[in-house]
This record gives C-alpha cells, structure tokens and sequence, in this order.
C-alpha cells in the first residue's frame, strides 16, 4: 500500500445495540454506509469505540462482514484484533484476513503492560501471521503502556506494518516518528482535536469519533490543509473545538452515542457494561454543543 492509497478520515465506528444488549446488524450496515456518503473514506470496527473489550469474536467478524458488504469498495474498512494476548491477536487478525477486512489495527496489549521487546514481538507475531496493512495503535491512557518511537520505527520496517494510530496527545511524538520512518508509513491522530496539529507535522489524517456527526467537515479540513489552505483548515478546526471537546466528557463512547441517538442517526443506543449512560448534567451539555453547531434541531 503506497500513501496516496491511505484513508484520510476513518471513522472509529460505534457497535450499536438493540433494547436486548444484542448487536444490531441493520444498524450497522445501515449506520455505515451513510457515515460514507457523509464523507468518511474509511471505517474502522471492533475498536475502543466499537466496545472491543465486550465483543465475542462472532460479534466482531459479524460486524465486519456487515460493514464490508454495506460500504462495498467505497470506503476501507479496519478491523481492531489486538488485545492482551498474542495468540489471541495472532488468531483474530487471521480471521480477519480471511472475512476480507483491509486492514487491520492492533492495540498495544492492555493489563499486562509488556516491555518494549514484548510489545516489539507481540506486533510481529501478529504482522507476520497476515498480508494485510497493518496499523498500529498507541493509547497509553487506555492501556497503561506507551508504545515508544523507537519501537514504532523499528515495527514499520516489516513490509506491512503502514501506519500508526497516535493517541498519546503528544505533536513531538508523531513529528520523530514522521521523520524516522518512510513515505509508506503514515500517522494517523487518534484524538479528533489532535488532528491539524498532527497534519503541521506531517501527519496524514484521523480515526475519529467525531466524524460521526461531522466526516465531511473533517474530510474539508484535511483537504484544504493538503492544498495549502490554511486559513480553512484553521477555521473547520476552531468550529469544531466544542465538539471535539464535548464528545470526551466521559468515557469513550458514551457521549458519542448520545450524540447519535439526540441526532436520530441511532435510535436507542446503549453502551454495554461496564459502561453506563450519559449523567442527565452532561446530556443537556451535549445537547447544547450540538445544537450550538446545528448538529441537531
């Protein structure tokens, strides 16, 4: 995969769930396809926003098949298989592979917080065990585990390890690793308000929550950076603050789906627990946000 075939807004996809805790398949073709006639030119399943953690891997294959057969070739379509574990990571990226996904995204693993050689050869027993573009994730909030320069430098000399999703909140971080690796490695920011920063610094676009309510104004502000419109991108950017910040007042992806179901794009959605629904406080919060933004009537 050379740079110019990389999805520059890839939606980090929400997994909808019926009034029984089930996952709703027609949701999910039908929420994935208008994501991609809104702008997104790809989708991510299975990841910290999809519920990972809380999926069986019938769920998240199922997912996947759904998301693949409603965005056709229009869109790439990711799938989340890493975990804490490598055999498990190594089984569900084969899985993946074989339903078709394009690529697939593997977290740093979670609880156990391997070293730095541990995270090196957990990667590469995963990346070797498929031909699929493989993208990293380094979210050290969520996992307790930083995924360190170097170590992402030394991944992205296997032939299909392309990219990296970068959570740390740190511009200098995705600055080195642009610097350090070739033009067939790419930075994607993995924080929605991170992402015109990262783009300065040579990053190449976003998994993001977000692009929920907004792809195509991501789409816009990544394109006119590209062009050299600053002035644009600056402007979608700072329209867009409010958002970005209102979406993380809890946990990812409570506020999200709160969104979805304020906005009538999902109708019921819940979160599985351990999470819970949104404080009343923090919904009138949201709603106000997105109303402010005419997200919402």
């Amino acid at each position: 995969m050379n740079e110019t075939e990389f999805a520059r807004t890839i939606v980090a996809m929400v997994t909808p769930f019926d009034g029984e805790g089930a996952v709703d398949y027609s949701a999910v073709s039908r929420l994935s396809r208008e994501l991609v006639e809104d702008g997104a030119d790809g989708i991510l399943v299975s990841g910290t926003t999809g519920e990972a953690p809380t999926l069986t891997v019938d769920e998240k294959l199922r997912l996947l098949q759904a998301t693949l057969e409603s965005v056709g070739e229009a869109a790439q379509v990711w799938m989340g298989t890493g975990s804490y574990d490598t055999s498990d990571t190594v089984q569900l990226t084969e899985e993946a592979q074989d339903a078709g996904a394009h690529g697939v995204m593997l977290v740093t693993p979670y609880y156990n917080r391997p070293p730095q050689e541990g995270l090196y050869r957990h990667f590469r027993r995963a990346a070797e065990a498929c031909e699929l573009p493989v993208m990293l994730y380094n979210v050290p909030s969520r996992t307790g585990v930083d995924l360190k320069t170097e170590t992402v430098v030394r991944l992205a000399q296997l032939d299909n390890v392309v990219a990296v999703k970068e959570a740390s909140g740190e511009v200098n971080r995705a600055a080195e690793i642009v610097k350090m690796t070739g033009d067939d490695f790419v930075v994607y920011s993995g924080d929605d308000q991170m992402t015109l920063p990262m783009l300065a610094v040579g990053g190449w676009g976003v998994v993001s929550v977000a692009a929920h309510l907004v792809a195509g104004e991501i789409s816009d502000m990544i394109c006119a950076y590209t062009r050299g419109d600053t002035d644009r991108a600056a402007a979608i950017h700072t329209r867009l603050l409010p958002l970005f910040d209102g979406l993380f007042m809890s946990t990812n992806p409570i506020p999200i789906k709160e969104a979805l179901n304020m906005g009538g794009r999902l109708t019921g959605a819940t979160v599985r627990s351990p999470l819970v629904p949104l404080a009343r406080p923090q919904r009138e919060r949201l709603r106000d946000t997105l109303s402010s933004l005419q997200l919402i009537g």
